[in-house]
């Protein structure tokens, strides 16, 4: 009953994927809604796979201080692994999260010097902060409610001086001296004094233009006069004075007028003690923050200063009074019953009896990807569906707590990338833009400047064995055709150990197949090699468009032969000659600007002519065929010959003189 009884302050489980880890939120409020449901004001706190890789790379900085700083015992990388599991970040983002999705209690707690990080591993459900994580400004900074304990906040404390010896410190230097109680004043005399100290405050007040605005009233200047600022300055006028009446009522009231003494709850304005209370509805005892957003103007330390005044005022005990009337008609605590429906990832197979492995749609022989144990009473779906992992029950509730495995894996960074955002089949070109570096000039260059390396994959003895006795689970031919499909190697290696003992022991028949030598194969190659013909350098493309006669012959984007550019008459891509009614739109007279070598080309369209369309149709359907195959190869057509023309009988030429006519 205790156990699913959740009360504000505690930190709980939310959950709002069954595939994801659980949410880590600390209730602030318990709001029943107008339909009758319990809503819950949290405190949203973060895990290190929820923030990016370069602040992951400013807590593993922060975390080796610690260690440094703090002498903790080294530990091993398993154990670095899961302490990584146990960071969380505080926040101070709210968010509103159905009271029906808490999943179980945990415990957070501020790290400091004198814990052991080891100790936490050792305890179910415990977590750790020391860093505060900002959503909206993506930062991390240290947490400013930090416990001073350790060794670098005690006191020092001096050996104890032997009997008679004297104490040979300035104690000018160590500390001041602010009232002597020994003094020759008696208590009705000091009391006199106060009295007096008192009745010239009242009057500075009087005298003073702003104090009489704030203060309109005698008894409001006089209830001013009597606070704490007015007897401290009295004892300390005593005190400067040798606790000489005289001369410190000559102090009090100088020839220039009473001295006036106010202290931070005089020196604010009304609206200031507004923006004041506001700040503090919103940020709490952050006085950093609510200098910084509602009172700039002000110091910190009189915002300090005003604050504990401030709760000594009857405002303090107005609001304090509101605020409990309206606790208590909040909820306090809330009722969760145990959630006991299945998950959907759990793999379920009809009449499969306990700890055996496989499920429907997944290979059998499939160990944990976590601890690579092959029995469990329950397995779960884990990861991207096409690489068919898979968790046993302890590991799954370890990945839905602490948000990982036990032991690190290569799996665990793709899961989580598909566990964010599901799988995609295909992208639309835009989208692959957006992605390729090759979409903006600065990515482009960089990946040009970058240096190209080869690299060589050898497969192991085991790897190789594995792709003749699990061929059925590999599909080398489909895995040949999809290279982009992953392929869960553990898998088939746990596999392949399990079939290996039941394998034939005769050898494979291999079929030698002759191998001609390297100097045979690039004899052969050269001769093969098409002929390079060196493309002829067109006229200067001219400055005024009415001069251009034809257009300017460029070379292609990386240097080789253009198919437009093999003999210096412009071929089209099926390389064939352009007649004189086919034209290309690349044929432009105008100056077009120069691409660079990081830039793809402008793909070329060429617009076929009627002319064109009519030559087409002296090609067979095989002669097309090996154009398109081999667009690099003339084209030769045997256009039929022009009908003749009939004869026509000679006509006189006209002239253009005039014709005489004689009377």
């Amino acid at each position: 009953m205790a156990a699913n009884m959740y009360r504000v302050g505690d930190y709980v489980y939310f959950e709002n994927s069954s595939s994801n880890p659980y949410l880590i939120r600390r209730i602030e409020e318990l709001n029943k809604t107008a339909n009758g449901n319990v809503e819950a004001k949290v405190v949203c706190l973060f895990r290190r796979r929820d923030i990016s890789g370069n602040l992951n790379i400013l807590a593993d900085s922060n975390a080796r201080e610690f260690e440094e700083e703090s002498k903790q015992p080294t530990p091993s990388e398993q154990q670095k692994h899961q302490l990584k599991h146990r960071e969380l970040f505080l926040s101070r983002q709210f968010e509103s999260l159905p009271a029906t999705h808490i999943r179980g209690k945990c415990n957070v707690t501020l790290l400091n010097e004198t814990d052991v990080l080891s100790g936490y591993l050792e305890k179910e459900d415990c977590f750790f902060y020391s860093l505060v994580f900002d959503p909206v400004q993506k930062t991390l900074l240290a947490d400013q409610g930090e416990i001073r304990v350790g060794s670098k906040y005690q006191a020092e404390i001096p050996d104890k001086l032997a009997e008679g010896e004297l104490d040979t410190r300035i104690q000018e230097k160590l500390e001041t001296k602010v009232w002597d109680p020994s003094n020759q004043l008696k208590d009705p005399q000091i009391d006199q004094f106060l009295v007096v100290a008192r009745a010239v405050g009242t009057f500075a007040r009087a005298l003073d233009c702003s104090s009489s605005i704030r203060q309109p009233s005698l008894h409001m200047s006089a209830a001013a006069a009597s606070r704490d600022i007015t007897l401290f300055h009295a004892m300390d006028t005593l005190q400067k004075n040798s606790y000489d009446l005289a001369k410190a009522m000559s102090t009090l009231v100088p020839q220039g007028g009473p001295v006036l003494c106010r202290d931070e709850m005089e020196e604010w304005s009304a609206s200031e003690a507004m923006l004041f209370e506001e700040a503090l509805e919103k940020y709490g005892k952050d006085f950093n923050d609510i200098r910084q957003d509602f009172l700039p103007w002000k110091s910190l330390a009189s915002v300090v200063q005003f604050y504990y005044m401030w709760k000594t005022t009857d405002r303090y005990i107005q609001q304090k009074r509101l605020k409990a009337a309206e606790a208590d008609s909040k909820l306090k605590q809330v009722y969760i019953p145990t959630y006991t429906k299945p998950n959907p990832n759990q793999i379920m197979v009809p009449g499969s009896k306990p700890g055996m492995n496989g499920a429907a749609g997944f290979q059998k022989g499939l160990s944990c990807e976590s601890c690579h144990t092959a029995q469990s009473p329950q397995w779960y779906a884990w990861g991207p569906p096409n690489m068919q992992c898979r968790l046993c029950a302890s590991c799954w509730i370890y990945w839905k707590k602490y948000g990982g495995l036990k032991t690190p894996t290569q799996l665990e960074g793709a899961a989580r990338a598909g566990s964010e955002s599901g799988p995609r089949g295909h992208m639309t070109r835009q989208e692959v833009q957006g992605m390729s570096p090759f979409t903006r000039n600065e990515g482009r260059a960089k990946l040009l400047a970058k240096n190209r390396q080869t690299f060589i994959l050898q497969t192991t003895k085991l790897t190789r064995i594995a792709r003749r006795v699990c061929e059925d689970i590999l599909q080398p031919r489909r895995a040949a055709r999809r290279p982009y499909a992953s392929i869960n190697a553990n898998a088939v290696k746990a596999e392949c150990i399990i079939r290996l003992p039941k394998a034939t022991k005769t050898p494979l028949k291999t079929k030698l197949v002759p191998r001609p030598s390297l100097a045979n194969i690039v004899k052969d190659l050269a001769i093969s090699a098409p002929l390079k013909l060196k493309a002829s350098r067109g006229p200067p493309t001219p400055i005024n468009r009415n001069q251009a006669s034809q257009p300017r012959v460029g070379q292609s984007l990386l240097g080789k032969r253009g198919f437009d550019s093999a003999t210096g008459v412009p071929y089209p891509a099926n390389g064939r000659p352009y007649t004189s009614g086919m034209r290309t739109t690349s044929q432009s007279v105008i100056k077009r600007q120069k691409v660079s070598q990081g830039e793809a080309p402008n793909p070329v369209v060429f617009v076929a002519t009627k002319d064109t369309r009519a030559l087409r149709k002296h090609l067979t359907q095989s002669e097309m065929r090996r154009a398109a195959r081999k667009p690099h190869l003339l084209v030769r057509i045997k256009l039929p010959p022009p009908p003749r023309s009939l004869a026509m009988p000679l006509l006189p030429s006209s002239t253009s003189e005039p014709i005489v006519l004689e009377d």
